[in-house]
């Protein structure tokens, strides 16, 4: 076709009636009259469609693969990043649980003793002044702790301030070889010293040799003169084996604490003395053991079966 002005006049009319078309489409919506017509079109020419994405799919795959590699690789690590969260936030959570049941148990164990004591968490751990098992709190002279105080747990006896500075303390541990508290049995009352090995049990030796003493019979702290450095009352441990006498003044006992040393996280320092020696009433009741259920089974003799002489 030549460039004429009637060829030039037929497309301007043209392209303003494909405008005039859009227009009316668009401001029509479902109700749009081209519809029908869009549907048509549709079902003529699907079946081409198809077929050309099918052979060109695979390699709009494969450039939209490389130019969303880089997308995706973001994406990943973003996510890898937020599993890593989630799963340190769980632990956290658990961690948090796990003291808030700690502290939970302490405040019971001081309330039963009536024992005012000042929390602190654990935040170091080593030999310190020629001891070797110690442990360092996050409270100190600035929260009211002195030298020679109680250390307590929800479980029973810790150990006993040593030093102090503002801010920390060291505590020294009831299994230091070096730890030495008096004790008091259960019920009985018999008087004896508790001295640390390391790990394990702690050697009870009481003073009344001939003094009745068994296996899972319990102990508590006997105090000393004005609370310090040990108030009366705190669980200290079971006994798990009752040395032969053999005529001794004294009895040797094994006794396994009832706080776990290696395990150490939120304590109390007992700042306030009980007004009365609780004895043993801040012992935790005995679990009484479930008697193992027994079933009986009896044989009936079969029909026309005859007895064995």
């Amino acid at each position: 076709m030549r460039d004429t002005r009637e060829s030039r006049l037929l497309l301007v009319l043209l392209v303003a009636i494909a405008f005039a078309l859009i227009t009316m489409d668009i401001r029509g919506g479902e109700q749009s009259p081209l519809d029908g017509a869009r549907q048509a079109a549709a079902s003529a020419f699907g079946p081409v469609e198809r077929g050309v994405a099918a052979a060109v799919d695979p390699v709009g795959d494969a450039v939209a693969a490389v130019r969303d590699s880089g997308g995706r690789h973001s994406r990943i690590s973003e996510l890898e990043r937020e599993n890593t969260a989630l799963r340190q936030k769980l632990g956290s959570d658990d961690r948090n649980r796990g003291r808030a049941r700690e502290l939970d148990k302490l405040l019971k164990t001081a309330g039963a003793g009536q024992y005012g004591i000042k929390g602190a968490q654990v935040i170091a751990i080593g030999a310190a002044q020629g001891f070797s098992w110690t442990v360092t709190i996050d409270a100190g002279a600035d929260d009211g702790l002195a030298r020679d105080m109680t250390v307590i747990n929800g479980d029973g006896l810790v150990g006993r301030v040593t030093t102090v500075s503002p801010t920390t303390a060291t505590v020294l541990l009831a299994g230091d070889p070096k730890f030495t508290v008096g004790t008091r049995m259960e019920k009985t009352g018999e008087i004896g010293f508790a001295g640390g090995q390391g790990e394990g049990a702690l050697k009870v030796e009481l003073l009344n040799g001939k003094a009745p003493v068994k296996k899972g019979d319990r102990l508590v702290t006997f105090g000393s003169s004005k609370d310090k450095p040990f108030v009366p009352g705190v669980p200290v441990g079971e006994v798990v084996r009752v040395d032969p006498s053999h005529g001794d003044l004294t009895r040797t006992l094994q006794v396994r604490p009832f706080v776990g040393f290696t395990k150490l996280d939120i304590v109390g320092v007992v700042v306030q003395p009980p007004r009365e020696d609780p004895r043993d009433t801040v012992l935790p009741p005995k679990s009484t053991p479930k008697p193992t259920p027994t079933v009986t089974v009896t044989a009936k003799p079969t029909a026309g079966a005859t007895p064995r002489s």
